[in-house]
């Protein structure tokens, strides 16, 4: 795996984490503002779920980068041969 695929392997990784991470702990407040939609977090914790992500992205990406190198799996044969 090159440095520039596994970078867009993280980055596409990361992001699909990301949408998973984004609803735990989320509630919506008890009193709403006029003007906010009342579907919106009171604490989205934003900064936290970025942690998280990258976290967990990691963990992932370094699964895939060992079963790629490992030869478990060849993503370069499947490709030749679909």
């Amino acid at each position: 795996m090159s440095v520039v695929t596994g970078i867009i392997v993280y980055l596409i990784t990361w992001w699909v984490v990301l949408f998973a991470v984004l609803p735990w702990g989320s509630a919506p407040p008890e009193h709403t503002e006029a003007g906010h939609a009342p579907s919106a977090p009171a604490r989205p914790r934003l900064g936290l779920k970025f942690l998280i992500t990258t976290g967990i992205a990691a963990v992932i990406w370094l699964a895939i980068y060992w079963t790629e190198q490992s030869g478990l799996i060849s993503f370069r044969e499947m490709a030749r041969s679909g």
